[in-house]
């Protein structure tokens, strides 16, 4: 089996970043890290944007996020008005963008839902990132954790962090657009970024920066 037909192993992003995306134009199946503890600080809750101020993150409050726990038991905390926070966001930051009206209301429905688990909310919302971009990759989840993976997966999970600056790996290479605001490029946000500024050109985008 060659590396264009091994399946990628991955852990789950909240609406993850354009480097997350750069590994699914490859063309592999995609097999999402469902047998996984939580990992606090990490991308599993959070993205990051950009708005009038710079890049702008969005974090999801979980409960016991602090405790082992397996990832798909983790629960959204909705005690805390985030929802509303983001979707401001959101808006505030792609209002004017050239294909918000096309796009934003996929996402609206989805981010309104009161959806219980954090890992259920991030797959519904991987699911309109992908239709969005029109990447047709078979997508599974893990069903048991693997600690060794050679020769059954490319085992991308843990790769990406916000600890990590991505010119640390060789996935992404920025290829600029134009975005909302600002006169320099910001690279690597989320592929909401990308989708609101670049509509149907957003995977084209993807290949070109793909490693």
């Amino acid at each position: 089996m060659n590396s264009s037909e091994t399946p990628i192993l991955i852990e789950l992003h909240y609406l993850p970043s354009l480097e997350f995306f750069t590994r699914l134009v490859r063309g592999n199946s995609v097999v999402l890290e469902a047998q996984e503890n939580y990992v606090k600080q990490s991308f599993r809750n959070r993205c990051y944007i950009a708005d009038a101020n710079g890049t702008l993150p969005l974090t999801v409050p979980v409960i016991g996020g602090r405790k082992k726990i397996q990832i798909r038991e983790v629960r959204i905390d909705h005690n805390q008005h985030w929802k509303n926070v983001h979707l401001r966001a959101l808006r505030s930051a792609y209002g004017r963008a050239p294909f918000f009206e096309f796009y934003f209301d996929y996402f609206g429905d989805v981010l309104q839902k009161r959806e219980k688990y954090l890992f259920d909310f991030n797959l519904a919302l991987l699911t309109v990132c992908l239709q969005s971009l029109g990447l047709t990759n078979s997508i599974s989840l893990s069903e048991t954790y693997l600690r060794e993976t050679e020769g059954i997966f490319l085992d991308q999970r843990n790769l990406i962090a916000p600890k990590s600056d991505f010119t640390n790996r060789t996935f992404y290479q920025p290829v600029s657009y134009v975005q909302v605001f600002g006169k320099d490029f910001a690279p690597n946000l989320s592929i909401v970024d990308l989708i609101m500024n670049e509509g149907p050109n957003s995977l084209t985008v993807l290949k070109a920066s793909a490693l």
